[in-house]
């Protein structure tokens, strides 16, 4: 009998309005959580952000360095390429003069790589200058650079998130980026630097496969600023469920590094043009100021989290373009003399005399035309006036019209005398 009594259920700890109210106080612990450390959360100073970046940077660069040497050991330790057969060279075709190496070229520009001055580099500041006040007096007449900003942020790299963005504004500085302390470094096939001493070995540094790369410092102070609004959207659990206006405007206060210049010659058997390579060095500074602006009645002004998050996005899209070990390598167009490139000279002469007399041709057609018009306006005028003339003379009444009695006919009536 014991065995058929059913066990009594044991009852649960909490019931269900119990564990409702629990959900209800974990989720607003949550979201309190995180509008404390996320929203109203302190970002660390520039300096140590700065600082941090650039251990960051520097542990990078040391890696890549170290797998290079590692793999120049390994095919070192492997046995070198069999020698192939060379072919007979013609006797007809002169031969042209070697390539000139390292040394031929540091010893015909009598440049000294281990006792050569820095260079200032004022001349190329002036041209730079110039460059930079021509592209932003074009820029203040032509929509070209916003038209192209507005297409690159809505492009295809754009979230479904986020809304249309537009570009509220654009400011591309006053001052000028200062070039200084130019020197030149011999570095080997991968950009490594190439240990220096007191006494250069060029024929040895020819060897190795070096070539000569330009380093410069780089410094600006500027205020360039890009300002956009758009709108997060919730698309869940249905699409446009909800939309938070967001404004943003990206300054870039202040650059300083160092710029890597170098040239790769062009290679005739393979068809590659020569090529220009630049990079920045991994110990340069880059400072933003952001500016936000969350909602649309009650907003929130210039989180730190969120100018925290832009600052770390774009180092990062900075650092995988052009900061070593990756560089931006740009093929260069042949600087051989055309003849469809000449100017100056008679042509120019030339050319001054044709627009000249285009110019003259122009003046006169102008003022043919200006003389036409005249004249047509004065034969109008002069046709006006005839007309009113005509139309004036026509209804001046006739001198036997005086005495006529209306309804005779005209000679019906004889002549009187007037007494004198």
């Amino acid at each position: 009998m014991a065995q058929d009594v059913c066990p009594a259920k044991t009852e649960p700890a909490l019931s269900f309005t119990q564990g409702f109210i629990l959900g209800q106080i974990s989720i607003v612990l949550l979201v309190a959580a995180f509008i404390r450390f996320f929203i109203f959360g302190e970002a660390p100073s520039p300096e140590v952000t700065a600082s941090i970046r650039a251990r960051e940077r520097r542990s990078r660069t040391l890696a890549h360095k170290k797998s290079l040497l590692s793999l120049r050991e390994s095919n070192a330790r492997q046995p070198g390429p069999q020698p192939t057969l060379t072919k007979k060279k013609s006797s007809i075709l002169r031969s042209s003069p070697p390539t000139l190496t390292i040394g031929a070229i540091l010893d015909k520009t009598y440049y000294k790589v281990d006792s050569h001055q820095p260079e200032s580099l004022d001349w190329f500041n002036v041209l730079i200058a110039q460059t930079i006040a021509q592209f932003r007096s074009d820029a203040q007449h032509d929509d070209a650079i916003l038209t192209s900003l507005t297409k690159a942020l809505n492009g295809p790299s754009r979230p479904d998130f986020v809304d249309e963005i537009r570009v509220t504004e654009l400011t591309l500085g006053e001052d000028f980026p200062i070039f200084s302390n130019c020197r030149i470094i011999p570095v080997d096939e991968d950009g490594l630097d190439l240990k220096v001493d007191k006494a250069f070995d060029a024929n040895k540094a020819t060897r190795e496969g070096a070539r000569l790369q330009a380093r410069m410092d780089v410094d600006l102070s500027d205020m360039i600023t890009l300002a956009v609004e758009t709108k997060l959207l919730l698309n869940f659990p249905k699409r446009l469920s909800a939309a938070l206006p967001v404004a943003l405007a990206v300054s870039v206060v202040r650059f300083s590094g160092t710029l890597s210049i170098s040239f790769i010659p062009s290679n005739p058997s393979e068809n590659t043009p020569t090529k220009m390579t630049f990079t920045f060095l991994d110990d340069y500074r880059l400072d933003f100021s952001v500016r936000s602006l969350l909602g649309s009645r009650s907003r929130l002004q210039d989180v730190p989290k969120i100018a925290q998050l832009i600052e770390s996005r774009l180092h990062s899209w900075f650092d995988e373009r052009c900061v070593e070990p990756r560089f931006q390598e740009i093929a260069l167009p042949s600087l051989w003399p055309r003849k469809k490139n000449t100017r100056g000279g008679d042509e120019a002469i030339a050319d001054a005399e044709r627009s000249a007399s285009k110019a003259r041709g122009m003046d006169i057609a102008r003022d043919l035309r200006a003389e036409a018009m005249r004249d047509g306006e004065t034969e109008a005028d002069a046709r006006t006036d005839r007309t009113h003339e005509s139309l004036r003379y026509r209804r001046r009444p006739r001198a036997e019209d005086a005495f006529s009695v209306a309804g005779s006919m005209p000679g019906a009536m004889p002549d009187l005398e007037i007494p004198t």
